[in-house]
């Protein structure tokens, strides 16, 4: 496990979580949660806040069943690679197969930002490069991090929310 410096410094990570698939004899809201609770057990990190849960049309349309996401804000002392392997675990755990690009999902990890820090790696890429584009990240986001800015463009949330609107989604349940 990779920590982030010899003095233990914590970064705060935000985590989008979706599912759209039934996984065993639950449904893909159980697993989110399954997936939060996986999260809190991972060592080196402390889960903040989890948003609302939202249920979404899938981007690109493409016939599957509508997603259900949020987003984790969490403070940890992990690299931002160690904690992608994280969640990548957590993911295989769930059932995650990796098959075409967007295909449908039994569970759904992506480290949206993780501080300020931008990052383009052949595996990594921070901020995730196309968070701010999707309303099933945004809405989620400003639950736990209203405040929060784009690294790179700088954007705020209102801005970014502003150019999502009209993207199919609704919050679910309490």
């Amino acid at each position: 496990m990779s920590v982030l410096s010899d003095k233990v410094q914590s970064a705060t990570a935000l985590i989008a979580i979706g599912a759209n698939l039934p996984r065993a004899e639950q449904d893909a809201r159980a697993t989110c949660l399954e997936a939060v609770q996986a999260l809190r057990e991972t060592p080196g990190v402390q889960v903040e806040a989890v948003s609302h849960w939202y249920e979404s049309a899938p981007m690109p349309p493409s016939g599957q069943p509508p997603y259900v996401n949020g987003v984790v804000r969490c403070l940890t002392v992990l690299s931002p690679d160690a904690l992608l392997e994280c969640l990548h675990t957590i993911e295989t755990h769930n059932g995650r197969e990796r098959s075409v690009p967007n295909a449908a999902r039994t569970l759904d990890l992506d480290l949206i930002a993780f501080d300020d820090h931008c990052q383009q790696t052949e595996h990594l890429v921070l901020p995730h490069p196309r968070a701010h584009e999707r309303a099933f990240v945004l809405l989620p986001l400003n639950d736990v991090q209203p405040d929060w800015q784009h690294p790179r463009s700088g954007q705020g949330m209102q801005a970014m929310l502003a150019a999502v609107q009209g993207q199919e989604i609704r919050r679910i349940g309490e």
